[in-house]
């Protein structure tokens, strides 16, 4: 006990300073409103370095896997590149390029700073804005090409994207090689599988088939892989399925992303929201 008398004797200084300095900064934080927003800019600053800090330990950690995933992509890129070469000796490739003009789509990468995983609106923080031509509504995919989600918001420096582990995501999805197409959704369960709901009786799903997206979205072109059928279920008048599909994405382990858009979304805005087309919705 005098051992401990002497110990708390001892400490009581730093204790009683520590405790004050709180209490004076407690009261200064609420002394006004200026004081409070000055505060919370700083605070707000800070975790943002954090994230940033913490973000770029994780990316150095998995630099072996990701490594590993970028070697096999650019493994298939250069099967693609060999079978063009091969039209270009046939005199195809000339006309082929000719007909397809500049890519429908546009590409970007950033790196993922903040990612939650254990709520019901999980999100994906990112690196880039839009000074590094970063818009709302692009798509976000994995490395290896599979379905992340989609951008909701930019600054001029970061974008914050939603999940497909968000209960708010939608986007259109369909067993590979088939017509028979549904909705992709996420019902706040397992963080590893989504739904594909609303999908044709017709269809018959079965386990280890492929799920990729339908081109119905305007966030993601077609045929981008979500997952596999993990297990199906018909509903109770038996007219359609519900399927578990088990991401192909691990969603836990994202450091980088790559961001898609589709340069003619706008234009194809512009068009359904046109007078013209106003006018024959209202008629209807």
């Amino acid at each position: 006990m005098r051992k401990l008398i002497e110990f708390i004797r001892s400490i009581y200084v730093v204790v009683l300073f520590v405790v004050l300095e709180i209490a004076a900064v407690s009261y200064y934080a609420h002394s006004s409103s200026y004081t409070q927003a000055r505060l919370l800019a700083r605070s707000n600053q800070v975790a943002g370095g954090l994230h940033g800090f913490f973000a770029g330990v994780r990316r150095y950690l998995f630099l072996g896997r990701e490594n590993r995933h970028l070697a096999e992509r650019v493994a298939r890129l250069e099967e693609q590149l060999a079978q063009y070469r091969e039209a270009e000796t046939e005199a195809r490739l000339d006309d082929y390029m000719r007909d397809i003009g500049e890519s429908k789509y546009r590409f970007a990468t950033a790196a993922v700073v903040g990612n939650t995983l254990n709520r019901m609106q999980n999100l994906l923080t990112l690196n880039r804005g839009r000074r590094d031509g970063i818009e709302e509504e692009m798509g976000v995919l994995a490395p290896d090409g599979s379905l992340v989600g989609y951008v909701v918001a930019c600054s001029e420096r970061y974008a914050v994207a939603l999940s497909v582990l968000n209960t708010s995501f939608r986007t259109s999805g369909k067993i590979v090689d088939t017509e028979y197409s549904g909705s992709i959704y996420w019902d706040g369960r397992d963080p590893n599988t989504v739904i594909l709901g609303e999908l044709s009786k017709y269809a018959e799903p079965q386990p280890g088939q492929e799920v990729v997206t339908a081109g119905l979205s305007e966030y993601f072109p077609a045929d981008v892989l979500i997952g596999w059928v993990e297990s199906a279920q018909l509903n109770e008048t038996r007219t359609s399925y519900t399927v578990r599909v088990r991401l192909a994405a691990e969603m836990s382990r994202l450091n980088e992303v790559i961001l898609v858009a589709d340069r003619d979304r706008y234009e194809i805005q512009d068009l359904q929201h046109s007078e013209q087309v106003e006018q024959h919705t209202r008629l209807n």
